[in-house]
């Protein structure tokens, strides 16, 4: 008898080894570092992607980070850099890998159950003494309803790499905004450095003028005081530069104390884009636009799986019954034979309360996710609406200070300065000259810094890097030619 047992004990124990699923340990640091999944922002009919499968990303290549510290002189290199190691970026990629893990497993049956018993007193039957008996059990969920949640986890993880691609523009964005704010600094600092330098000479004038008596020791004085300022508004300058390096270096996603050199030239241009053309395009490829959407395709299979949940679940099972052969012989019934009996079980959705709440709260999802689609269009149009506003305004300003402003303070200054020299103009008025020139200078690097901001927030609002195109182009001279 204890051989008899040990058979169906051993086959238990062999089933659960052999069904054990096996574990295998993830080293985070392993996980790689995708770039840009390329992600289809179809939209379909959910009654046309039943069955539907697909890989939902494929993982590229780990992009690390450089091993030694180098300036980065490359815009291209340091938007790369940010991709690669941002860790928001990092976080949403991890994410969006984990919901396509899930697509892989949200239509699979549940695993199959087996148990065993051995009574303590055996029961007693004609056929001899039941000392034990085991049982397999398979539920088996409605089908239809596993096909709609594979489907809702398939847009769901379309929609999560949406949302990192989404985020992976706008820290591109961040690090080109970053990046013209660096140049539109360092330019200011070369202006007040250079308008220093044309200060120091009309100083030694002044005095040269004091000391024959022709000028008051105030001029020297006035210049000494408009120097110090200069002076203080570059160290103010030079502050605000390393904070803006420490912050592009937090959206690369690397120390803050990390080289940066200062870009030395910027060419942008406004190029021939309307606002009814940058809306449509943001509408077909702006990456949280099509999130929400592919979001409201997740949301309407989830309103089919809440139907489909009124659906009864079956579970089949099977069962052997091990018997001693502890009887006279018989010719009526076979003695210690085992036996075996297969069993049907289905589930009852009576609760009508229930799946009546479970599919008003999927509808009323969906209905949210409309929702969000339409402020999210909303919000992009008026975003660029604004955003194309400020580049027409910037590119507007740039041009007037070209053209008109900076023209005529330089021939005042010029002017002002060979009238001092004969005694014709108070010095204080050389100064005025000198601060007005420094003025409109610094106020046109801010126009064409304002200009590049607005161009690069455009191309991360509508999703896409558009062709500029043909434009004018702002190149600004050294600050010494400024200046003079």
């Amino acid at each position: 008898m204890s051989n008899r047992l040990a058979r169906p004990l051993a086959l238990l124990l062999l089933l659960y080894c052999g069904c054990a699923a096996p574990r295998r340990s993830v080293d985070p640091r392993s996980i790689s570092r995708p770039t840009s999944p390329g992600v289809t922002s179809e939209v379909v009919s959910p009654t046309l992607l039943v069955a539907h499968r697909t890989e939902v990303s494929a993982v590229p290549e780990t992009v690390t980070a450089p091993a030694t510290l180098h300036t980065i002189e490359s815009l291209a290199e340091l938007e790369s850099l940010a991709e690669a190691m941002n860790p928001r970026l990092l976080r949403l990629a991890q994410e969006a890998s984990a919901a396509e893990a899930k697509t892989q497993y949200a239509d699979k049956l549940p695993d199959p159950t087996i148990g065993a018993n051995i009574f303590g007193h055996p029961i007693e039957t004609a056929a001899g003494s039941q000392r034990a008996n085991m049982s397999v059990m398979q539920m088996i969920p409605w089908l239809r309803r596993l096909d709609a949640q594979s489907q809702q986890a398939f847009f769901e993880a379309l929609s999560m790499q949406q949302q990192y691609e989404a985020e992976r523009l706008r820290v591109v964005g961040d690090t080109r905004v970053l990046w013209y704010r660096l140049y539109v600094l360092g330019r200011h600092i070369e202006t007040n450095r250079a308008n220093q330098s044309l200060l120091i000479p009309l100083i030694e004038v002044a005095n040269a003028r004091v000391s024959t008596g022709e000028a008051a020791q105030g001029d020297v004085l006035l210049g000494t005081l408009e120097l110090s300022r200069l002076e203080e508004q570059v160290l103010t300058l030079t502050q605000q530069l390393s904070s803006t390096k420490a912050e592009l270096n937090r959206v690369v996603g690397r120390d803050t104390g990390f080289p940066i050199e200062v870009p030395s030239k910027l060419e942008i241009v406004l190029p021939n884009w309307t606002h009814g053309m940058l809306r449509q395009v943001a509408w077909e490829q702006q990456p949280e636009i099509v999130a929400a959407e592919l979001l409201t395709q997740a949301t309407l299979w989830g309103l089919e799986v809440a139907k489909l949940k009124r659906r009864p679940d079956i579970s089949l099972n099977a069962s052997w019954f091990a018997i001693d052969d502890n009887r006279p012989a018989s010719t009526i019934i076979d003695v210690g034979r085992d036996a075996w009996a297969i069993g049907a079980q289905v589930s009852i959705p009576l609760w009508h309360q229930k799946y009546d709440a479970i599919e008003s709260e999927a509808a009323w999802k969906h209905s949210a996710s409309h929702a969000s689609v339409d402020d999210a269009r909303l919000r992009y149009d008026s975003l660029l609406r604004d955003l194309w506003e400020r580049a027409k305004t910037a590119h507007e300003t740039a041009q007037l200070y070209e053209t008109t402003l900076l023209p005529q303070a330089r021939q005042t200054l010029n002017s002002d300065q060979q009238s001092y020299s004969n005694g014709g103009v108070e010095f204080d008025r050389i100064v005025r000259d000198v601060r007005s020139v420094l003025m409109l200078e610094l106020g046109y690097q801010q126009a064409v810094g304002e200009l590049a901001v607005a161009i690069a927030r455009i191309q991360q609002a509508v999703g896409t890097d558009l062709d500029v195109g043909s434009g004018e182009a702002y190149r600004l001279p050294p600050p010494d030619v400024l200046t003079n």
